[in-house]
């Protein structure tokens, strides 16, 4: 091999260390917002539990029964 070659493999090979340094922070990086990203479903989830909950509990008697509404004027 000459040295013109061997030159360009060793800038190929710098290139390629370079990308992968790159890739590398590129998955730490959405490694990092996929773990935040869970952890806020996890808080929502936990709060859509309490919801249902306090819905499912909640007093039906201060609700209007539908059969007893009037009619709204524009019908």
């Amino acid at each position: 091999m000459s040295n013109k070659e061997i030159l360009a493999l060793e800038e190929r090979i710098n290139d390629m260390e370079c990308k992968m340094a790159f890739q590398e922070q590129t998955i730490d990086e959405l490694n990092d917002a996929l773990t935040q990203q869970q952890l806020l479903i996890s808080k929502m989830q936990d709060q859509m539990k309490y919801v249902v909950g306090k819905v499912k509990n909640m007093d039906t008697s201060n609700l209007a029964d539908p059969s007893e509404e009037t009619p709204p004027p524009h019908y």
